[in-house]
């Protein structure tokens, strides 16, 4: 059994319970931003969309003894950000958003929606090993977004080259990997039909292919469905996600098929309180002997994850802790690997 305790500290929040924060100065930012798309004569394996982009951002202050404070920070022409996108929305026509593979598009987008406090279950400070829906959306990208309609709206996302990132303007870049084109599909439907009961309920799916470049193997395919409900202060939701890796050759060892299925249930305490309790459970199947398939049940299988977290926010500052369990961390092939960790985290919203 191993035990990890971390304590982290970080800018960045995201939970249930919401973040808000006076500012003594003013803050203000200026930029611009461009794509680009690059085609060149017989060459098929590289990603032609590219991006550039910069900003300056300008703050000023007065102390009360007058004193006055300024920052400014320059990133110009810079095509690589932690996360940067272009959306261009149409109105009635939808949006188009181009997107340097931070997964904030396609199928990676909905590769986990269960409600929680704070993180993922998989992802609050504990490392389980489970592979999660990819897609289109984590190579640079351009996706769009339908108009919703109903209730209802869809996006199409293209990665023309899966595995690049982060392509700077006027330029293309290949992958150093097998992987070619990568092409996403996802629907939302909000089937509220007007009713106060069913305004919470979301119903989500999606599907996603990554094509190889090689013609000895088959592409790879990930499908996502699932649900989340809302009423007053707890939210519930459960999806089941499944990939075909495409390896169907003679490795021993091998494993072609992976299934997952998540479920999770957060509750406002209060305005500034939430707590949560989630799973991951993902199981692999499709073992390669070297003479073909077998489908023998193996108790190594199957791994679990879980996670109780607990948010709590005064005023700019959150804090939040989860306590979270791996069962069979990281596929372990000859004896059960299971951890626990507990994590602490300071979150300072500016």
């Amino acid at each position: 059994m191993n035990k990890l305790t971390k304590v982290g500290c970080s800018a960045l929040c995201g939970s249930l319970a919401a973040i808000s924060a006076a500012s003594a100065g003013d803050l203000t930012a200026t930029g611009s931003a461009h794509v680009t798309w690059t085609s060149k004569g017989g060459d098929h394996t590289v990603n032609p969309l590219g991006f550039n982009s910069g900003f300056s951002l300008k703050g000023n202050g007065e102390l009360d003894n007058g004193w006055a404070y300024a920052l400014t920070i320059s990133h110009t022409d810079a095509g690589a950000y932690s996360a940067a996108n272009i959306d261009l929305a149409m109105g009635g026509l939808g949006s188009v958003n181009f997107d340097q593979g931070d997964s904030g598009n396609g199928i990676a987008a909905i590769d986990d929606k269960m409600p929680t406090a704070w993180e993922e279950s998989w992802g609050a400070g504990l490392s389980t090993g489970v592979r999660l829906a990819t897609g289109a959306g984590m190579a640079q990208n351009v996706m769009y977004s339908t108009p919703k309609v109903m209730g209802t709206s869809m996006t199409f996302t293209l990665a023309p080259k899966y595995g690049v990132t982060d392509t700077a303007e006027k330029t293309t870049a290949a992958g150093d990997n097998v992987y070619n084109r990568a092409y996403d599909a996802t629907i939302n439907i909000n089937p509220s039909f007007g009713t106060e009961i069913l305004s919470g309920l979301d119903v989500f799916a999606g599907a996603s292919t990554i094509e190889y470049h090689k013609s000895a193997t088959v592409d790879n395919y990930h499908a996502v469905g699932g649900l989340t409900y809302s009423l007053g202060p707890v939210s519930v939701g459960f999806q089941v996600t499944g990939e075909y890796t495409g390896d169907d050759g003679d490795t021993s060892g091998d494993y072609n098929l992976y299934k997952s299925q998540a479920f999770g249930v957060a509750f406002n305490v209060s305005d500034d309180l939430s707590v949560s309790y989630g799973e991951f459970e993902q199981r692999k199947a499709g073992y390669n002997t070297g003479n073909g398939f077998s489908q023998v049940d193996n108790p190594l299988r199957t791994m679990t994850v879980e996670s109780w977290q607990v948010a709590y926010t005064v005023g700019g500052a959150s804090i939040r802790i989860a306590d979270s369990k791996v069962t069979n961390r990281s596929w372990g092939t000859t004896a059960y690997d299971d951890a626990t960790a507990t994590t602490l985290s300071l979150g300072l919203a500016f």
